[in-house]
């Protein structure tokens, strides 16, 4: 606590100088013409320096996505929502601009400009409200292709299934071929003679004497043989294509392709219901969430980020707009906000005078010939009638004032 009090004069000047600051301010905000409440500019500049911040963290989080780790293209891709920003920045200038200047004109380019702002602050907050929205959309939209491609793969099994035993049934009938053929050539091959053989002896050119065995085989057997061979070649290839025809055939389960639809419908359904858009779209057209097509999710995508980008793109200006407060009379920086009717001026300076009067010790005013008519006037103020601006006396008639 302070041991001495606070000196009279020091507070008397604190006083008188803020009146002095005060009478100043509304001196100058009255030839001006307006008034400036600086307070709602900076929660405006506030809101700017947010919306460009949240831009420029998401320019700089979608360059690093999509620039696929390419130094360059990622700065690139950076320009762009430098410039943008920029832009941004002009829209409160611009906004206290439309409302404190004097030319028609120049207010019509600030509009115009501000206009091309909002534009591009539509584009910088509609661009973060799709990449709000895009992982849940995307993880939405590989489920519902899984399973379309599950249901697609239910719808078809059964011509698979026919098409598979087609294949099973012409490899073993082939097989069976193969099986006779081979069957028959080898029993022809045991019919057939056996070999012959005899001696054969003579002279050579040499003079010299030769005795040789000599074996005669039928000719029908090197057919049979290469028949059976080519047999046993087909048996190989047909047998390994029918166990390839048999191993695809066991795949090819009902039951399985209905499991496997279950298992990505709820897949999908656990997507959807992440999916704060698409509970939405079916909350409005009144159907399942996995029952909206593409077309509702996209309508509803437009509303939930072009309607919040717009109102963005112009809170901050509204905000500049409302901050300045146009003053053309001095009697508008009254704090009560009171006029003063026009008939009413003469009465105020008739009391005004009689006050001064009286606090002077001139006394009582003299008795004049409106006197008659005072409580007349009186009992008109004193009932809401209008006061008149003509308070001279009356003038008697000229017979009148012969006759007195």
């Amino acid at each position: 606590m302070r041991k001495t009090p606070p000196s009279r004069d020091v507070q008397r000047e604190r006083r008188e100088w803020q009146r002095e600051s005060d009478r100043w301010t509304r001196e100058r905000d009255v030839e001006r013409g307006y008034r400036i409440r600086w307070g709602y500019v900076g929660i405006a500049y506030l809101v700017e320096f947010m919306v460009i911040g949240a831009s420029l963290w998401g320019a700089w989080l979608f360059a690093g996505v999509y620039s696929d780790g390419d130094s360059k293209a990622f700065y690139f891709m950076l320009l762009a929502p430098l410039v943008y920003a920029a832009v941004e920045l002009c829209r409160v200038p611009l906004g206290i601009l439309a409302r404190t200047q004097r030319s028609y004109f120049i207010r019509a380019l600030a509009i115009v400009g501000i206009i091309f702002a909002a534009g591009v602050t539509t584009k910088s907050v509609s661009q973060l409200g799709e990449m709000m929205f895009h992982p849940r959309l995307m993880d939405a939209a590989k489920a519902k292709t899984a399973l379309k491609d599950a249901q697609a793969d239910r719808n078809t099994i059964d011509g698979r299934i026919a098409a598979a035993d087609a294949r099973v049934a012409q490899y073993t009938t082939e097989l069976d071929q193969i099986e006779k053929r081979a069957a028959e050539n080898a029993s022809q091959l045991a019919a057939l003679p056996a070999q012959r053989c005899e001696r054969v002896s003579g002279t050579n050119s040499r003079g010299q004497r030769y005795s040789n065995l000599k074996c005669v085989t039928d000719p029908r057997t090197a057919t049979l043989n290469a028949s059976v061979a080519k047999a046993g070649s087909d048996r190989a290839g047909v047998t390994k294509a029918l166990e390839e025809a048999r191993h695809a055939r066991s795949e090819l389960d009902r039951g399985a392709a209905d499991r496997k639809v279950a298992d990505a419908e709820q897949v999908y359904r656990n997507s959807v219901n992440r999916s704060q858009l698409h509970s939405f779209t079916a909350m409005v057209y009144g159907v399942d969430p996995i029952e909206v097509t593409e077309a509702q999710v996209h309508a509803f995508l437009r509303i939930f980020v072009f309607v919040p980008a717009l109102c963005a793109a112009f809170a901050s200006t509204i905000l500049a707009l409302c901050a300045v407060s146009v003053r053309k009379t001095f009697m508008d920086e009254d704090d009560l906000g009171a006029t003063v009717d026009p008939a009413a001026t003469p009465y105020m300076l008739d009391s005004i005078t009689e006050a001064l009067r009286q606090e002077m010790g001139y006394g009582q005013a003299k008795p004049t010939r409106e006197a008659p008519e005072q409580p007349q006037r009186e009992a008109s103020v004193a009932g809401g009638a209008v006061i008149p601006l003509d308070r001279r006396p009356a003038v008697l008639p000229a017979s009148a004032g012969a006759g007195a």
